[in-house]
């Protein structure tokens, strides 16, 4: 969500607007009965507390402040949740009062904006996008659906692996970025894009850089009317404009070969044809226009290609750091799946330390630490503090699933912990908030997590892992960067020894 500031060239603009910013906030409503917080500087607030990391940031404040925070992050009024106890009011008991988002750009929106559906506020047309997720795009049918697509590219990465040098470390960061961007690309196109020119660019290159925009410091975000201009000064409007102009246009070629070419009927539906089709039938008022579509598309690389590839990337460090842990998975795999040479998606259900292994990994490392932030769009109370419309609320799930009041050695990557319990990450334990609770939850969990349990549970039959040479458990970088999806801030290497 938040990244960059420890760059100095965004102060600058806010010393130049000063007098602006301090003409708007003299006209702000004085808000009472406030959650505790820490105090902040003028104009800036407490962004300057934020830190690279900010989900580390928030919580340390919190263990000072609460788990109930108030911070003014430049001109918008913060709440920072840091427990399930006021996640679960937030996002059950309160879920209709802070179900909208903020408007993320301010005023001055880029000319073609795809946040609508997954960042848009609460409104007639965010619910008749989310609908459209839920019973066309990510229904169990429509999962089970792809599932030769995701056999089909897992093989092709176990065979790739296969043939690399026994001896020789491969980058499995990178390759598990590649297997995600291929399936969403088949996926949602019917074909694969890797490796094809996408403007100044490859389409991998791109998603980055969109994820990349996303993740860094946005004055619009934080200085309403007059962050824009910051924006302008910093060159961070522009880059943002030049990467979603080049989406819009990508999209639209491959709308336009769909609609030139007549499909078999026995052909896969991807998801443009499943989109093209809901537009054909529902006309006239709320349908579905290519705009839609492409405002769905994005939401689907941006929310499914970097945070599965990272969720995958922090598992197989977590097991390369705990060898007993990685021994124990594989010997269940191995001895449920026999010598068939490959694990099936039906395999998947029988795994039952595997998806223990898939709990602790999303606890210890949810791809999205801070939740997108919502919007409170009613007052309402929580803990007896007030929380007032156009209040952004942040959910810290990084911090709630390293809570020592609800997890033992939190800290600690320990699989085994969910033996008895009956936490899961589908949003009604809010112990665990991977992907969320209330009405944005992500509708794309199931489509995610085929794709992550999948190549996962091959991997680990597939090979023995170890450390390049000369290289400790002890040595293994568990430091994460910043950006939108919690990355690890080194490259995870491992040695593949082939075992089926």
């Amino acid at each position: 969500m938040i990244a960059l500031f420890t760059m100095p060239l965004w102060l600058l603009p806010i010393i130049v607007l000063l007098p602006f910013i301090l003409i708007l906030k003299s006209k702000q409503v004085r808000r009472t009965n406030l959650p505790p917080g820490p105090p902040k500087l003028p104009i800036i607030g407490n962004l300057h507390q934020l830190g690279e990391l900010p989900h580390r940031s928030l919580r340390q404040l919190s263990k000072e402040y609460g788990p109930i925070m108030h911070l003014e992050l430049g001109g918008m009024p913060t709440v920072v949740v840091s427990s399930s106890e006021i996640a679960s009011e937030m996002m059950k008991s309160h879920d209709l009062d802070c179900c909208s988002r903020p408007d993320l750009m301010g005023p001055r929106r880029l000319s073609y904006n795809f946040y609508d559906i997954a960042f848009g506020p609460y409104s007639e047309y965010w619910r008749e996008m989310r609908k459209v997720c839920v019973l066309e795009l990510f229904s169990v049918k429509r999962v089970q659906s792809y599932n030769s697509v995701r056999e089909e590219k897992v093989g092709s990465m176990i065979n790739s692996i296969s043939k690399s040098s026994s001896s020789t470390p491969i980058n499995l960061s990178e390759m598990l970025f590649a297997l995600t961007d291929d399936i969403t690309c088949r996926v949602a196109f019917g074909k694969s894009y890797k490796g094809r020119d996408f403007d100044n660019g490859r389409f991998g290159e791109a998603v980055n850089e969109a994820m990349t925009m996303l993740g860094s410091f946005s004055g619009a975000d934080f200085f309403s009317y007059v962050g824009w201009i910051m924006d302008k000064f910093t060159g961070l409007h522009g880059r943002r404009e030049r990467c979603f102009h080049e989406f819009d246009h990508f999209y639209q070629n491959v709308i336009d070969e769909h609609l030139k070419n007549e499909r078999d009927e026995s052909e896969h539906e991807d998801i443009i044809d499943v989109l093209l089709k809901v537009g054909r039938d529902h006309t006239g008022a709320g349908s579905l226009t290519h705009d839609h579509i492409k405002g769905l598309l994005m939401n689907i690389f941006l929310g499914g290609v970097d945070t599965g590839a990272v969720l995958m990337e922090w598992a197989m460090t977590e097991l390369a750091k705990n060898p007993e842990v990685m021994k124990k998975v594989q010997e269940e795999i191995r001895n449920t799946v026999g010598k068939k040479g490959k694990v099936a998606e039906a395999d998947i259900d029988n795994l039952k330390f595997f998806k223990m292994v898939m709990k602790e990994s999303l606890r210890l490392h949810p791809s999205l630490p801070l939740l997108p932030p919502r919007e409170a769009i009613n007052h309402f109370t929580i803990n007896g503090y007030n929380i007032y419309p156009k209040t952004r609320v942040l959910v810290n799930a990084w911090a709630i699933g390293r809570d020592p009041k609800n997890w033992e050695n939190p800290e600690k990557f320990m699989p085994e912990r969910f033996m008895d319990s009956s936490i899961d990450y589908k949003g009604t334990h809010f112990e665990l908030l991977p992907f969320g609770a209330g009405r944005r939850m992500c509708p794309g969990m199931n489509m995610g997590l085929s794709t992550v349990e999948l190549a996962l549970a091959n991997l680990l039959y597939s090979f023995d892992w170890e450390l390049p040479d000369g290289m400790k458990k002890e040595h293994i970088n568990m430091d994460d960067q910043a950006g939108l999806a919690a990355h690890k801030k080194t490259p995870l290497y491992l040695v593949p020894i082939i075992k089926y």
